[in-house]
């Protein structure tokens, strides 16, 4: 399990790492026993299926990861993922009982334009 700090803000958080699928179990074994928690890029918004190619919360979960990060700007972009789906894959990843890590944020474009604000707040 991983150890809870608290900010100045007095707010808790947990640190942990996301690392490609491909070397999630890699990365398990190395953080095994210590603080830091294990999470996955992403995440199925289905709980089972022929999916191919994606990665249930269930799976990950199974293989240690406390945290499943969802919405990210690059998905979104290149992949069409909609606050609609980011929302399914939150939920599932929730159900599974994984932490989702909803991302809100803006392209690189986008902050370069110092627009990131407007992205963000919508």
């Amino acid at each position: 399990a991983s150890e809870v700090a608290r900010g100045a803000d007095g707010l808790a958080a947990g640190v942990g790492v996301c690392p490609p699928l491909v070397w999630l179990e890699a990365v398990a074994e190395r953080l095994r026993g210590g603080r830091v928690a294990l999470g996955a890029q992403t995440v199925s918004a289905e709980a089972q299926g022929a999916f191919t190619g994606e990665v249930s919360a269930a799976m990950l979960a199974q293989r240690g990861c406390r945290y499943a990060v969802v919405g990210h700007s690059e998905r979104r972009a290149l992949y069409g993922e909609t606050d609609a789906l980011v929302a399914r894959k939150a939920a599932a990843a929730q159900a599974a009982g994984l932490t989702p890590v909803v991302c809100v944020g803006e392209t690189l474009e986008e902050r370069d334009a110092g627009d990131a604000e407007r992205v963000v707040l919508g």
